[in-house]
């Protein structure tokens, strides 16, 4: 029986792996090959030119800005959604009234369209009719801003929208983690005279790491792509100073007609993200604490 378990599981597995084959890792492979290529669309077969396409990308300014952008992100998104998600998951593990409600409200922006918040904010954001220039407005600042078109106020604006997108979904992650930790735990530290603080730091978050590890690195890979958000609100504007990578590449392959080019971005794309997941991976690995 053991020896002829293969027998049985390969037939299984074959169909799974003949799909993931086909619509996974021939796309990866095609698109390595087109980056490989100056190909301007439909009207010509592919002409391979090695590797020209990311020796012009080194050369790009156009590429670094956009990567600049994106660095700028990788850094934002993780600090503040990460101790927002956190802080407002400890707290609403301490009974706070209404807790329920607060769960369900700050969690309803991720199960809206990407495009809808981008627009929503957009209107927001705007210099006249928006409600934020409003609010400062009413308040005694009579020349806000002007978000969304100035390149010192873009990025933060943008990011900002995603910070509040992408909270509620962190928040529940690090929730269910939390309350899956024995209040035993909680009530020895309080006896033995440990403060909140110390709690959190302690054992809150050494229990919740591995929870942790994961949302880290999916912000970070939402970091890196910035596209939908990015489409909506700005395009890229003002003067090129919110294009991300994503973006670039769409621009470069959809509006040039350079896909060689626009695939070779994306492809740098594809491993400025894996390497960053693996390097992430190994810094934060510890002992997985078990309860």
């Amino acid at each position: 029986m053991y020896r002829n378990k293969y027998r049985v599981i390969i037939p299984f597995l074959f169909p799974s792996l003949l799909i993931y084959l086909t619509f996974v890792i021939y796309p990866y492979l095609r698109a390595m090959y087109i980056s490989l290529t100056r190909w301007r669309g439909l009207a010509k077969p592919p002409e391979f030119i090695g590797l020209a396409n990311f020796a012009k990308m080194m050369q790009d300014e156009y590429f670094w800005n956009a990567l600049g952008n994106n660095g700028v992100y990788m850094i934002m998104l993780p600090v503040f959604t990460i101790g927002l998600a956190l802080f407002f998951a400890f707290l609403l593990t301490q009974g706070v009234p209404f807790g329920k409600f607060y769960r369900v409200s700050y969690f309803f922006p991720q199960v809206m369209s990407i495009v809808a918040i981008g627009v929503l904010w957009s209107f927001v954001y705007h210099p006249l009719i928006g409600m934020l220039n409003s609010l400062l407005q009413s308040i005694g600042i009579n020349e806000p801003p002007v978000w969304l078109g100035n390149p010192d106020t873009v990025l933060g604006a943008v990011g900002s929208v995603m910070i509040w997108q992408a909270i509620g979904f962190f928040m529940i992650m690090f929730i269910a983690s939390m309350e899956a930790v024995p209040d035993g735990l909680y009530e020895a530290a309080r006896i033995d005279g440990a403060t909140g603080w110390h709690i959190f730091w302690h054992i809150t978050i050494p229990m919740i790491w591995e929870t942790l590890q994961t949302a880290i690195i999916f912000i970070l890979i939402g970091a890196a792509n910035m596209f939908a958000i990015t489409q909506t609100m700005t395009m890229g504007g003002p003067s090129r100073s919110s294009e991300v990578l994503s973006t670039y590449l769409y621009d470069e392959a959809f509006l040039n007609s350079e896909f060689g080019y626009g695939t070779a971005v994306a492809v740098a794309l594809f491993v400025i993200i894996f390497l960053i997941s693996v390097v992430l991976q190994r810094l934060m690995k510890r002992d997985t604490l078990e309860y």
